[in-house]
């Protein structure tokens, strides 16, 4: 992985994380993509005989994982640079139905991402949009090579 791809990826899962911060405040009816991520933690550390307890402290370890393992995964565009954007709307349609499809079938709570159409629509939706704006920074900073 390129430092230029994972730059970019990271452009895209700050603007994915925006979108659900912004929508999750203002919206009743929004995704709730952080609730399943805290869960999973919660579920991962209790494994290891622990837990967490600070509610501060689950939400920025939720929202640090996030923003890497989607940093990683968006800074797959860059590998094929002449299909940005075929590429962005693939694996962010990969993306967003994952986040609506697997938590249930990790045993993890899905409603916060999937008790409706809306909501999985938007869900899906965050994903393709971080998807985009990593493919925008990538060919912004291919206009600069």
């Amino acid at each position: 992985m390129s430092p230029k791809n994972f730059l970019a990826g990271l452009g895209g899962a700050i603007v994915l994380n925006l979108l659900h911060e912004s929508f999750k405040k203002s919206k009743v009816d929004a995704p709730r993509v952080d609730l399943v991520g805290q869960e999973a933690l919660q579920k991962v550390v209790g494994f290891f005989g622990s837990q967490m307890n600070s509610r501060q402290t689950i939400y920025n370890a939720t929202l640090a994982g996030d923003l890497i393992s989607n940093a990683a995964y968006y800074s797959m565009i860059g590998n094929s640079p002449n299909q940005l954007f075929g590429k962005a709307v693939s694996l962010g349609l990969v993306a967003g139905i994952g986040a609506v499809t697997v938590p249930e079938q990790i045993g993890l709570d899905a409603k916060p991402v999937a008790k409706n159409t809306q909501v999985k629509a938007m869900t899906v939706g965050y994903y393709v949009i971080g998807a985009l704006a990593t493919a925008a920074i990538l060919k912004m900073l291919q206009g600069r090579q």
